[in-house]
């Protein structure tokens, strides 16, 4: 085992970016699988498509802005301060969240070919849902993850938590959206 995190951290060093890119696929893939296999019972097939577009967003997605946001996060707001941790949970969860979800339902949305109305109602439908279901997961694992964890392992961290987050994502992310439900709630 202390080989292989030998090799991880060599690689990190080498490759930060395609190594937390790499690490991401890893975490999303890993949790849409256990998604489909666990919690979504609903008697349909296994969806691989799906599990790929999972993994290429933790790829494209995750992985490279997290690296880039959490670079920048740590270099504006250096240490491990009480004050300074809370001040780094509280933007990752109230401006970063949000743009997180966006740029999630967003991808999903133009993976899958859908139009601007599909995503403007899931954004609708599932945003709040979604920030707010992140704040009893990642609002302790932040803290942990900013006052103990050294930046360069921070997104291996979140990712190794983020497996179960991403059974919730999955469902969350693939779940339909009824458009009459959305006009409904509107009037």
């Amino acid at each position: 085992m202390s080989g292989i995190w030998a090799k991880y951290n060599a690689m990190l060093e080498a490759q930060p970016l395609l190594t937390k890119a790499l690490t991401s696929l890893t975490g999303f893939t890993i949790g849409d699988i256990l998604a489909q296999k666990f919690v979504n019972q609903d008697g349909k097939p296994y969806d691989a498509m799906r599990t790929l577009r999972m993994g290429t967003f933790g790829f494209l997605i995750h992985g490279t802005t997290g690296h880039y946001f959490y670079g920048f996060l740590d270099g504006k707001l250096p240490g491990t301060a009480p004050l300074t941790v809370a001040t780094k949970v509280a933007i990752d969860q109230t401006i970063w969240n949000p743009i997180f979800g966006l740029m999630f339902f967003g991808y999903l949305n133009v993976v899958e070919g859908k139009s601007i109305d599909d995503y403007v109602n899931k954004i609708k439908a599932d945003l709040k849902t979604a920030v707010m279901g992140s704040w009893a997961v990642w609002v302790p694992a932040h803290t942990i993850n900013f006052a103990f964890i050294p930046p360069s392992q921070r997104l291996l961290y979140i990712n190794s938590i983020q497996i179960g987050y991403n059974v919730f994502l999955s469902f969350l992310g693939n779940k339909k959206v009824d458009s009459d439900d959305e006009e409904k709630k509107e009037l």
